[in-house]
């Protein structure tokens, strides 16, 4: 596994920190803690690019503070910080050494690591609520961007046939793996790849980035079955209309949308 640099940046308002979360997650950022007046963010060691990230700063006029984070330090300072989260009555997402959550319908206990997904972020937290109104029950369903597993885990848990769990991060793959035994799910694959599956699914999940989501956006309609469902977030809320756009381009209907600090979740139905 590798080791992953920890970036912290003074911020001066809510504001620039969601625009900053928004940009740092398109150039690879995939884990971030809010203090209030600082930003944490996470990005694997292979994935770092310091020219990059001062160009990035440079209109915001930002110093930063650098630190190597090893692999073995991260459940400690994740066992530290993390509190379960809940969405409504529907689902809660809790670590192992949490007391069990009896109030909601679903439950997932994960192992909190350095990948994206433990739901703490807006993106995750809307993805999951849009999930309660599809009809999962005996469908296929493609994860892309799976981080922790845990749009995966809750896929299977309402009913889903069959899941694929993809992402392109070494250790993303191992904590997914672990989090899908640990939830005793039996009809997930988790597989390491860059792009969408050619497969055909019912449903599709990508928590991802605006980038990554317009450049792919045609594969994953192609992949998607006539009426079946696509929910998209990862991406800033004035970035929706660019979104609906190229989604609508490719016969993708928009069901809904939801935002939740800033950031968007759009859900889409494919029309043929």
């Amino acid at each position: 596994m590798n080791n992953y640099i920890k970036i912290t940046l003074p911020v001066a308002s809510d504001e620039q920190q969601e625009i900053l979360l928004a940009l740092l997650s398109e150039e690879g950022y995939d884990g971030f803690e809010e203090t209030g007046t600082e930003l944490n963010a996470y990005i694997n060691e292979d994935v770092y690019n310091e020219k990059q990230l001062n160009e990035l700063l440079q209109p915001f006029g930002l110093g930063y503070t650098k630190e190597v984070i090893a692999p073995k330090n991260w459940n400690a300072e994740w066992e530290s910080s993390y509190e379960p989260v809940i969405v409504d009555e529907f689902v809660a997402v809790r670590a192992h050494f949490h007391q069990p959550i009896a109030t909601v319908q679903h439950e997932i206990v994960i192992t909190p690591k350095m990948s994206f997904g433990t739901g703490h972020h807006a993106t995750t937290w809307q993805v999951m609520k849009l999930m309660q109104g599809i009809d999962f029950n005996n469908k296929s369903v493609f994860d892309f961007g799976c981080g922790t597993a845990v749009l995966a885990i809750l896929a299977e848990k309402l009913g889903a046939s069959s899941v694929l769990a993809v992402d392109n991060d070494d250790w993303c793959i191992e904590n997914s793996r672990e989090n899908v035994e640990a939830n005793h799910c039996r009809n997930i694959t988790v597989q390491k790849a860059e792009v969408p599956s050619t497969q055909q699914f019912d449903i599709i999940l990508a928590n991802i980035n605006r980038h990554i989501l317009l450049q792919y956006m045609g594969t994953m309609a192609a992949s998607l079955n006539s009426g079946g469902s696509i929910i998209i977030s990862g991406f800033y809320k004035e970035e929706n209309q660019l979104l609906i756009d190229a989604a609508n381009a490719h016969h993708l209907s928009l069901i809904t949308s939801s935002d939740r600090n800033n950031w968007s979740a759009l859900l889409f139905q494919k029309l043929s």
